[in-house]
């Protein structure tokens, strides 16, 4: 996707690194602008796919495999480095053998509003935890949250499990939780931050919590170990209700309409699990997955 006009902040946290050039490859799914003329002009592989092929799972089980390192470290263009010293303490948990996999803090961009930055403030916690599938318990679903926007992990560990798998969204998750039903465990690096939000309309919000829960009931087996999503997503409005009767007691009623649409696009991604593909299309926010090779309706990943 387009990476152009956030490249000059994206890269220069980066290169300082020896020789990143010659260890980063670039995934273009049919960018429209200087993303592609950038990267090689840094000296980045770039390997090119059509924007209709792209998936969350597919997409980076071939770049990790086409990369093969010890340890594999996937960004999105969107998440940039707070600074130089982003990837030295991103992978020092893997380093040290702590964890086999890792993932950064995300900080809202400047000028966020308070729907934007506080999901930030909510799901990355200034202090840095390792979770383990001993903690199902404590952290609930928490305890498999890992976000690939910024993440770092061991290329074997991976090949345990078989890689990434393809999927509509939440490969992360998904792959978190297989790692962690082997034994491995995650670390959450708060020292390591990148700047890395949105701002979504109640439109989007709907959407992007349908895919989440469509494929949360393609995959039941999560489920099983840490429960239903719900009561964290209960946590969630108390405490963003908490900040807003702090802070803006005003937008509290947005809050509740907000929640409301998540919750409501989260239910029918469970609800239309064994619906027609173009119902589905219509509610997802990723249209072009369900003509794609890796939609096949209804089935989910084994544990």
């Amino acid at each position: 996707m387009n990476a152009a006009s956030s490249w000059n902040s994206w890269y220069s946290s980066l290169k300082v690194l020896p020789d990143i050039q010659k260890n980063m490859l670039l995934i273009d799914s049919e960018s429209d602008d200087d993303t592609v003329k950038l990267a090689r002009q840094a000296s980045i592989e770039v390997v090119s796919i059509k924007r209709a092929d792209f998936n969350h799972g597919a997409t980076r089980e071939m770049a990790r495999k086409y990369v093969n390192a010890d340890i594999v470290i996937f960004m999105t263009q969107d998440a940039i480095p707070s600074d130089s010293l982003l990837i030295e303490r991103l992978i020092e948990p893997i380093i040290k053998g702590d964890a086999s996999f890792s993932y950064a803090r995300q900080l809202p961009r400047a000028g966020a509003d308070l729907f934007e930055s506080f999901p930030r403030k909510f799901n990355y916690p200034p202090a840095s935890n390792l979770r383990g599938i001993e903690d199902t318990e404590k952290y609930g679903v928490y305890t498999f949250f890992c976000s690939d926007s910024c993440a770092a992990y061991l290329n074997s560990a991976l090949d345990e499990i078989g890689g990434f798998r393809p999927t509509l969204t939440n490969e992360d998750y998904f792959a978190s939780a297989r790692l962690l039903n082997k034994g491995h465990k995650v670390a959450y690096v708060a020292e390591a931050t990148v700047i890395h939000s949105h701002a979504y309309s109640l439109v989007n919000e709907f959407k992007r919590y349908f895919d989440t829960g469509y494929v949360r009931a393609e995959n039941p087996w999560v489920q099983e170990i840490v429960g239903q999503a719900e009561g964290r997503g209960k946590d969630y409005f108390l405490a963003l209700v908490s900040e807003l009767v702090n802070k803006s007691p005003w937008l509290v009623p947005y809050a509740v309409l907000n929640t409301f649409i998540k919750f409501l696009g989260y239910r029918t991604g469970f609800w239309l699990l064994h619906a027609p593909k173009w119902c589905k299309k219509i509610f997802s926010s990723q249209a072009y997955y369900w003509d794609s090779k890796y939609y096949e309706p209804g089935k989910g990943m084994n544990r």
